[in-house]
């Protein structure tokens, strides 16, 4: 059966019981349909007493083009300690609209470890993104507006760094050329899940805050050099009115009713890549235990859990869990080239211990980058039916030689929770423990000190180089008074380097750095490496074209 099929199949909970679960009344809850909700600002006043449940983030070894099931060992986790009788939760990222009909497909798990309803999360769920895009290119018309009848403010129009948006893969506008009454101007288009908004809608606790972090963006300067905040547009209200529904948390669950909650943009590896604080905040008031997914490895969207949204929800994570596969690591160990459409080496599928032993060196500077930050770590290997048992048990032995505190098998894909019960016991014990969770930069330092900091500790780089254009966005950002933010890198996340070719543990690279965008409204400064586009492009056969509608069923197919 397909995930879909499997989805489709399974008995789902009405969202009413699924709230129950985690004692939220149904007058909390803003349903749309039978199985999703939006959950209303009023839970969260009357559960704020309540103690907070333990905190586990799920992040993972470098990914390959076979997957590493990140979202399924998150959702497969869940489930797993629901079965053993703990009462747990969730949360996870929206899908992006790009990987959907891109590269990727559907980002709603598989097999079964999957959340429902996979159809609407995959596509217009309730409108979230929808809403980020509008708010978005609401401001991007009042600027050019502005302009327009007169610029008041003394704009400097080529200071201007607000780009526009929109929900799906283009590389075509990437870069445009704008047609304004004060005189063409370079712009561009970024994907929804890399605008700032979706940071501010990630990061705001609240919609006072939501309001906040809106009026304060970053537009532009004026002629003098001063800055010039969305607020001076008049339009930081609209905006905040267009969000305003898009700040609750949703409220879905997985195959096996398990509390889901899905909100906010992926990417971890041009934005910060992580769910909305405000579900976190929500679902550790309701559970014993909060599974968390961050994007892509270690080195991107883990560390910006860590180093930005932590600092914003002052939450403290008790455990990180790294997932890995033999195949992911036999091909970080050069066991083999992937090739679209044709069948995997068999270095990658059969027994192979010099690929494997060459390529768990990866997986050894995840679990060191999550132990950089004080926490413990959890190593879950995602097995495969056909995998070595004997090579499963070797990284699970080698894992604890490298620093982990435990690590387990993990079948969820075909057996759901059950599959996943020895990680959950793993995970329990683990988390018991506690954690002495730390940063590994003080927001305080130079801008410089901060990223060199994030490249030699978390990539393993020697150094870090910086273009002239990087060179003066660091100065006007230290002349501006955003000195203080921490920094979001932007980077390839198919290796520990900025290099997609260096494969398992690289080192002696430097990392160049070609700008550094301030996004005064989400509270950091991204670090972008050379080669990083913030709107990818498709593929050549994209996902898209294999999904479509049944016209006797009316019902989606080829969305996997």
């Amino acid at each position: 059966m397909t995930d879909l099929e499997l989805a489709r199949a399974a008995k789902h909970k009405h969202i009413f019981e699924v709230a129950q679960a985690l004692g939220i009344p149904s007058e909390d809850l803003i349903p749309y349909g039978r199985y999703k909700a939006k959950i209303s600002p009023d839970a969260a006043a009357r559960l704020q007493n309540r103690p907070l449940g333990k905190y586990i983030l799920v992040t993972a070894i470098n990914p390959t083009p076979l997957g590493e099931g990140k979202t399924t060992t998150s959702v497969g986790l869940s489930m797993g300690l629901c079965r053993l009788g703990h009462k747990a939760a969730v949360t996870l990222r929206q899908p992006s609209l790009g990987p959907v009909f891109g590269i990727k497909g559907g980002g709603t798990g598989g097999g079964h470890a999957q959340v429902w309803p996979m159809e609407d999360i995959n596509l217009h769920f309730t409108g979230d993104a929808h809403a980020v895009s509008a708010s978005h290119n609401l401001l991007s018309a009042f600027v050019d507006n502005h302009l327009f009848h007169g610029n008041a403010l003394k704009l400097d129009p080529q200071t201007i760094r607000w780009p526009r948006t929109l929900g799906v893969s283009d590389r075509a506008l990437r870069d445009i050329r704008l047609s304004a009454e004060a005189g063409p101007r370079p712009g561009q288009f970024v994907i929804t899940e890399a605008s700032e908004i979706m940071a501010v809608l990630a990061l705001a606790t609240d919609h006072r805050d939501l309001r906040r972090r809106l009026g304060r963006i970053l537009v532009g300067l004026t002629e003098s050099g001063a800055v010039v905040p969305a607020e001076a547009f008049g339009c930081a209200g609209s905006m905040a009115v267009l969000l305003k529904d898009a700040l609750l948390p949703n409220l879905v669950q997985t195959l096996e009713g398990t509390p889901a909650f899905v909100h906010a943009g992926p990417f971890g590896n041009i934005a910060h890549g992580n769910c909305s604080v405000v579900s976190d905040q929500l679902a550790l008031r309701c559970a014993e235990y909060v599974i968390t997914e961050a994007g892509f490895g270690s080195d991107l969207g883990a560390e910006k859990f860590f180093n930005i949204k932590c600092r914003t929800s002052g939450l403290r994570p008790d455990a990180g869990v790294v997932v890995a596969t033999l195949r992911a690591l036999k091909l970080h160990g050069g066991g083999g080239t992937v090739k679209s459409g044709a069948p995997l080496p068999p270095g990658l599928t059969g027994v192979n211990p010099v690929a494997l032993e060459k390529g768990f060196a990866n997986l050894e500077q995840h679990i060191a980058n999550v132990r950089a930050h004080g926490v413990p770590v959890v190593v879950a290997v995602n097995a495969f039916k056909d995998d070595s048992p004997e090579e499963l048990n070797w990284v699970c032995e080698r894992a604890l030689t490298a620093g982990a505190a435990a690590a387990a098998v993990s079948t969820h894909w075909a057996e759901g929770g059950k599959g996943a019960e020895e990680l959950a016991r793993a995970v329990v014990k683990v988390a018991a423990q506690g954690s002495a969770f730390c940063h590994v930069y003080d927001a305080a330092w130079p801008i410089k000190k901060k990223i060199e900091t994030i490249a030699t500790t978390i990539y393993g780089a020697a150094g870090v180089s910086y273009s002239p254009q990087a060179e003066k966005d660091i100065e006007l950002a230290v002349s501006l008074g955003f000195e203080a933010f921490p920094i979001c890198m932007a980077k390839t996340p198919l290796s520990l380097s900025h290099d997609p070719a260096l494969k398992g543990r690289p080192s002696g690279f430097i990392v160049p750095i070609q700008e550094l965008r301030i996004l005064s409204g989400a509270g950091f400064l991204t670090a972008v490496c050379s080669g990083i586009q913030l709107m990818p492009g498709l593929p050549k056969k994209p996902a898209g074209e294999r999904i479509d509608i049944d016209p006797r069923s009316g019902e989606i197919v080829g969305l996997a």
